[in-house]
Order: C-alpha cells, then structure tokens, then sequence
C-alpha cells in the first residue's frame, strides 16, 4: 500500500492505562467526533464474529467494510452485516480508505503483522488480536507504527479490561503480599492438536477459500484440513502454540502489576508424540503437545528481580506450601500465582476472581480502596472501550505501547521452547531414539531485549524474524 499523511490530533501514550485527548478522530467537512466510528473488520468469521458482535452490540460503532479470504466461514459476518462492502483481500480497503476509520483484525497469527503495518499506515486505528504478531520483530515494527502514527490502539486480551488486573495491581502496588519474586503461570490449552507430523500431499482447496491469501507471508504450502480454522494454532508457520495462544491473557496480569520489561533470559522443555512408526515424519513444523518454560527479569521500579513459570498442556506447577490442600487456585482455562514475601495471589485465566493467602494467617487489618478506573461492562466492554477511546478520546486498557512489550515476552518463551526443539534436530534425534526426560539439549538463551537478539545460541534469532514469502513484505 502506498503511504499517505494523515493529520490528526496527537495521542498521549501511557504503558499501562492508554489517555488519549478527545476528538482523536474527527476531521473538519467529514464527520462529527460524536457520530459512530466507522469500522472495517478483517478476518470476519469465527473469533471476528465476536468482535463485529460486540461492536454491534454496543451501538457506537458501523461495520463498514468485512474481508475474508473463505466466503463460507464469513456467511454469518454478510448475513449479519448486510450493508458492508465484502472483500476477500484486506489490501482492496486502500480503494475506500476514506470510508473507514479503524479496524479490527481476527486473522490467524501470521497476518496480523501485514494487515495491521498496512492499515495503520493509511493512518487507520488499530485493534488486533493477541498475540500481536507472529513473531518479535513484527510485533516491534507494529509498536512503533502505531507510535509513529499516534494512533488509538488496543490488543485483544480482554482480561485486560476486567475488575480481576486492577484489583491484582491495587494489591501488588499497595504492598499487601510484599515483594514478589516468582510467579507461576498455568493454562490447559493446547486443545487443538499439536505434537503431529506435518501432513503430507495436497488436499483439494474448497472452493470458498482463497489459500494463497490466508498463507499470506508464510512459505507456500500445500492445502490441508490439518491447517485451517482453528487448527492452524498448534503450527509454527501460522500460529504461535499454546503460549502465544494464552500467555497474553495468563501473563498480563503479572506483567501489568510487576511492571516487568524483556526478560533477560528463558529456558524450555517440552513434549513430543508421534503416531506409529513415522521415523521420519516431520515434526518441526507443529508446536509441542505440552512445555516448561521460564523466563527471568531484572528488577526494576523498586521491584526485585522475578522469576516466571510457564506450564502448558495439562503440566502444572506444584501445588503452593502452606495453602489448605482443598484451596481452588485458578480455574479450568488456567490460572497465576504470585509468591511474595508476606503472602500468595493467584487468580483465575484473564486475572479473573483473584484471592488472597496467607499460609501463617497473618492477614492485613485492611486493603486497600479500589482507585483504578473501571472498565464498563469489564472484560466484556473491551471492544467498546477502543471504540470510546478513538471517538472521543479516554483509556484504553492494552494499548500497543504496552501490548507489544508483552506480546514480545510470550514470544521469546517459544524462542526457548522452538530452540528446544532445533536441538533436538541438530543433534539428530528422532521420536523413536530419544525421551524428553534423558534429552541432554536443553539450551538456556540469553536475550538482549532492545536489540531483539539471542547473544548466546545464534540459531535461535532465525526465529526472531522468519523470511517472507516472495511477493509479502511490511
């Protein structure tokens, strides 16, 4: 898309709590900040459904525009939309930029990264899906974009906007578990297959479906069922794992409330599964069936330095010291637990209905007042409060400015875990030669976060930045 100016009032920043001035928007002889945002919604069927649903439902804004590259899956997005325009490609939007203000992206992980580069240069509002990208450096060059740009942004972890992160931070920065050093993240996903082999020989590609574009900047590869939908997350070439999946909504409690930064260094194990005797099926190309990663901090703000455990595929952290044996910590879908000096918080996935323990009992005589400002309808009014935000200026609750810091540190956790399984390939290990219990590679990586490099196993930075297919850049 070609660049083009875009003048507009300027957008004060903040990493937690996004201000932004009012009249963001608006545009002399075009529109009224009070009159609805006009939106265009990219990735239209399955998790965009539920962001054109709430947008709808909160009456502020128009969907004006839906792009899908398979016409099936966005049937209900027409059905339910049937004023805006349909397009299969999000690149036609540049021949009616002036008919849009903002838009949402529900794409898989590998498009986010150029839909959202090539709308935020038509000076276009952004809401994006976690994780913001595919890999670090393009979560990096969507940060500074929408920096560069003053745009109002929000990523697409709705935990972020609920009572759960504010009354966690309220408690964390009003000392009442006192200094936190470790801190334990949970969740049960993958619930997707992951662990496979790639499949082998092209499929037919379904007539609704435009696969050239949904592979987008990945390397072409043959049509499969294997890859579509939803499936395509427990694969590296389109999603991120259950890490990139869930560590933006189980992690932004900690990383809100601890004010952590890049981690300085991450370690990973994890599992593998194969089927019968595919000795030579591949499988570098499918996320692990379940992983151990841990990543560390500096400290920071007064902060000490901090430790965290991430446990996915149905792994957990050891049950707390001290904590009654019939104590529910976190729920189904995961959970977070920090370990402070005079006390333990855990919460539920989404730093939901977050609890308090004292294994000495030695409870405060009191918490501290709620002082945070609230989001309206919580974790359900995280769309509409972007939508407030870009007409009349307000928070907004995981701007880039502080989504892309987190969406980096969830992927450098899979920098750990697919360098885990490199070493596997290097060393030329097979599913039937080798367990992952008496596997000698493990490799601890040192990260220099500014200059978004592994100094210590240099082929792990290939997956810093993956190579585009011929005819995609940002």
């Amino acid at each position: 898309m070609k660049r083009r100016k875009f003048v507009k009032n300027s957008v004060l920043a903040a990493s937690a709590f996004s201000i932004v001035p009012a009249s963001v928007i608006g545009k002399p002889g075009r529109r009224a900040p009070s009159d609805k945002l006009n939106i265009a919604m990219v990735g239209s069927g399955g998790r965009g459904e539920a962001l054109w649903g709430a947008v709808n439902k909160s009456g502020l804004g128009n969907i004006v525009a839906l792009v899908d590259v398979d016409s099936q899956r966005a049937a209900n997005a027409y059905k339910s939309n049937p004023k805006a325009k349909r397009f299969k490609d999000y690149r036609k939007l540049e021949e009616i930029q002036d008919e849009f203000d903002a838009f949402m992206v529900a794409t898989p992980d590998n498009t986010h990264a150029v839909i959202g580069m090539a709308l935020m240069d038509l000076g276009k509002h952004a809401y994006i899906e976690k994780p913001l990208a595919h890999d670090i450096y393009e979560v990096r060059m969507l940060t500074e974009k929408a920096a560069e740009k003053n745009l109002v942004t929000q990523m697409g972890n709705h935990g972020s906007s609920g009572e759960g992160i504010r009354q966690i931070c309220e408690w964390i920065w009003g000392d009442v578990i006192g200094d936190v050093t470790e801190v334990f993240c949970w969740t049960n996903r993958p619930v997707w297959p992951q662990g496979k082999p790639a499949p082998k020989g092209a499929k037919a590609i379904p007539d609704s479906l435009d696969w050239n574009l949904w592979l987008g900047p990945a390397q072409y590869t043959h049509y499969s069922p294997e890859y579509s939908h939803f499936k395509w997350r427990g694969w590296w070439d389109f999603g991120t794992g259950a890490l990139g999946d869930m560590g933006c909504h189980i992690v932004d409690p900690a990383f809100k409330a601890l004010k952590l930064g890049y981690p300085t260094e991450v370690v990973s194990s994890n599992t593998t599964t194969w089927v019968g005797d595919f000795v030579e099926a591949d499988y570098s190309k499918s996320c692990p069936p379940s992983s151990i990663t841990q990543l560390k901090f500096p400290a920071r703000e007064g902060m000490p330095a901090v430790k965290m455990h991430w446990h996915d595929g149905g792994l957990m952290p050891s049950f707390p010291e001290g904590i009654d044996a019939d104590t529910k910590i976190g729920n189904w879908d995961g959970g977070v637990l920090f370990v402070g000096s005079k006390g333990m918080l855990s919460a539920g996935c989404y730093g939901v209905d977050p609890v308090l323990h004292f294994p000495n009992n030695n409870k405060p005589s009191s918490l501290p007042k709620p002082y945070l400002k609230r989001v309206e309808n919580g974790t359900e009014g995280h769309q509409a409060q972007w939508v407030k935000a870009c007409m009349e200026g307000g928070e907004t609750s995981s701007p880039f400015s502080y989504a892309g810091p987190l969406s980096e540190t969830v992927l450098m956790g899979n920098l750990g875990i697919r360098s885990y399984q490199l070493k596997q390939l290097q060393e030329g290990k097979t599913p039937t030669s080798w367990a992952p219990y008496d596997y000698p590679g493990r490799k601890k990586l040192l990260w220099d976060g500014k200059n978004m490099k592994v100094t210590n196993f240099d082929p792990a930075n290939a997956f810093v930045k993956r190579n585009y297919r011929d005819g995609w850049s940002l």
